[in-house]
């Protein structure tokens, strides 16, 4: 807790107060418009960015992390509330800072349980899937405000200020940076710019509502914000706890994985380590301190987080900046920000989650592993077909299912000798010397109950294959635990082997292996002989074959 508070050099200083200012100005509509895609209130989103960044900086590893609401996360908390209540009503706002309660104590307790080893159960593509996904949903349900009314019903004033706001963000994205390096900005500071676009339309939009009369043409604005900081928030539903139970706890693993992935990417670049039970921590009290300050569940912002990367965040004493300008905002009139046109909000939602929209990770997966193209794809589809939940289920699902099939089929690999060496490969792969009386295999994966089966079938089949064999050696070199049912299928091996004469010998088995098969009568019964290593096996059962 607050080591880096400890070593915090006086250098250090400026980059965190740029950087705070920076993300203030991105968190502002964000913040608004994550709370419009929840269902909730526009305010309850800065709420959610005062208290919660406080708190991860408190206990949280990452340095650069940004805290606060963020598309998927709020999407999520839609889903969940809005068959609960009505959107923007007061019990909405109870559910969701409920629903940040759950996930933030599921949080708190997966940490204080070492528990994050659980950001390692869910692969690459299956989240990449789930993104997209998820950002398709998110920008499908902001049409009808980006339009000011349901297909094929357009309100044309909404609908020119909707879309040409979104050209004006998706023009910026591609060449405001190009254009302010131009212009002589340095390439850091031409970046920054450009990802404040959104503030800068944002304004141009509170600007136009108040200057022109867009809204007598009936163009709708978000209303009255109220100004002041938010208040401690004790309010639950009782009849509702059990209907966010499982919710929660799904929202809780989204938040650490959506987290640890952006941390962890920034972390890297400067070969700083995060801890993942800190995260848990971190991010379980950032979600209680969201819902007890009326807010709801909260996550690290992989973009913001970018930003305040850039922008020389060093420690997250840029994040706390962030907080009390925020504070600050609220405490001030805030009566302009009830000005802001809603096809504009929307448009800002829109272009964001496109972003998301990244495509590399499935290219890369279809080239590489068609598996995991097949689980991006249904991933995706079970978000836009089933819903959100069910889309985290679907992935979590495939996550275990991939790694259960692959443990189940372990490869196996026949050995040969390349000639005048000591080295053994794949007779497939690499032209190696095989004995017609030896049959050597090595086994790549560990053995346990799910793959046992797999294994002896394979291995029968290789000696139905070589019935010259009268010598089987296992190399165990990619053997690190043999639990008690492999321990009794091999044993079992053992004897069948024996009653057709064939001897099992058991080579480079390793040090922690041995140790439990020491405390076994597998050595004992072994019809055959354990080699130090796969050489030693191949000359002694050689030389004992010639004796013979």
């Amino acid at each position: 807790m607050l080591q880096w508070l400890k070593h915090y050099r006086r250098d250090q200083l400026p980059g965190d107060i740029s950087a705070g200012l920076v993300v203030t100005m991105m968190m502002i509509p964000q913040g608004v418009a994550y709370a419009v895609v929840a269902g909730l209130s526009p305010v309850v989103g800065l709420y959610a960015s005062i208290l919660p960044p406080i708190v991860y900086a408190l206990f949280g590893s990452s340095m650069t992390q940004s805290v606060g609401p963020m598309a998927i996360v709020s999407l999520m908390t839609a889903a969940v509330i809005g068959p609960l209540a009505p959107p923007g009503s007061a019990l909405a706002g109870v559910l969701a800072a409920q629903l940040a309660l759950v996930s933030g104590a599921v949080l708190l307790l997966c940490g204080l349980l070492r528990m994050g080893f659980l950001a390692n159960f869910f692969s690459r593509p299956v989240m990449s899937g789930f993104t997209v996904g998820s950002a398709i949903v998110i920008a499908y349900d902001q049409l009808h405000t980006l339009l000011g009314a349901a297909l094929p019903h357009v309100h044309m004033p909404s609908a020119v200020l909707g879309v040409g706001t979104v050209l004006l963000l998706v023009l910026s994205r591609q060449y405001l940076a190009g254009l302010l390096k131009r212009c002589g900005l340095p390439p850091a500071v031409a970046d920054i710019g450009a990802k404040l676009a959104p503030m800068v339309v944002v304004l141009g939009g509170i600007v136009l509502m108040a200057t022109t009369g867009l809204a007598e043409m009936g163009v709708r604005t978000t209303g009255a914000i109220p100004a002041g900081l938010p208040h401690l928030n004790l309010a639950t539903s009782s009849q509702h706890w059990r209907a966010l139970l499982q919710p929660g706890l799904l929202i809780g693993f989204i938040v650490f994985l959506m987290s640890m992935s952006g941390a962890q990417a920034l972390a890297l670049k400067r070969n700083e380590k995060l801890v993942s039970n800190h995260e848990l921590i971190g991010l379980g009290a950032a979600n209680v301190a969201s819902a007890l300050s009326g807010g709801f569940p909260v996550t690290g912002s992989l973009s913001r987080s970018a930003v305040n990367f850039a922008a020389g965040a060093n420690t997250p004493l840029a994040s706390l900046i962030t907080a009390g300008l925020l504070a600050c905002a609220l405490l001030a009139p805030t009566g302009w920000l009830a000005l802001l046109p809603m096809p504009v909000l929307a448009a800002t939602i829109i272009v964001a989650v496109l972003g998301m929209l990244e495509l590399g990770i499935l290219r890369t997966a279809w080239e590489y592993d068609r598996g995991d193209a097949l689980a991006w794809g249904a991933t995706c589809l079970g978000v836009l077909v089933m819903g959100v939940e069910a889309g985290v289920m679907v992935g979590v699902a495939l996550s275990m299912g991939t790694l259960i099939w692959r443990a189940s089929r372990p490869h196996i690999a026949v050995l040969g000798r390349i000639a005048g060496t000591e080295h053994f490969r794949n007779i497939e792969r690499y032209p190696a010397e095989t004995q017609p009386e030896l049959l050597a295999l090595r086994i790549d994966a560990n053995l346990f109950f799910g793959n046992m089966d797999a294994v002896t079938e394979r291995i029968e089949c290789e000696l139905a294959t070589h019935q010259s064999a009268r010598d089987l050696l296992l190399v165990m070199s990619a053997v690190n635990s043999i639990d008690t049912t492999a321990l009794l299928a091999l044993a079992e091996l053992n004897q069948s082997l024996k009653r057709r004469g064939v001897g099992l010998h058991l080579a480079e088995v390793k040090g922690p292996v041995m140790d439990r098969l020491r405390n076994s009568t597998l050595l004992q019964q072994l019809n055959g002989k354990l080699f130090l290593s796969t050489a030693n096996a191949f000359d002694q059962l050689h030389i004992a074959k010639d004796v013979a």
